[in-house]
């Protein structure tokens, strides 16, 4: 079981940067980095709610999930 992290795609349609993201989130950099690169263990509803509410979208926008 795989769960794929899309922030950067919705980064890229909304032209947004991660930078500007982490700012708007109040979290580093290294933190949105993890995130996009979709190392993350996990994430909060609350972060993920911030995000959809930043970029406009919904929360299967950011995750996906892909069968083995």
């Amino acid at each position: 079981m795989a769960i794929i992290v899309n922030v950067d795609v919705m980064l890229a349609k909304r032209k947004m940067q991660s930078k500007e993201l982490a700012e708007i989130l109040g979290m580093t950099q290294a933190n949105m980095s993890v995130l996009k690169t979709g190392k993350a263990k996990g994430i909060r509803f609350d972060t993920l709610q911030a995000i959809c509410k930043a970029l406009d979208c919904q929360p299967g926008d950011v995750l996906e999930y892909v069968a083995d």
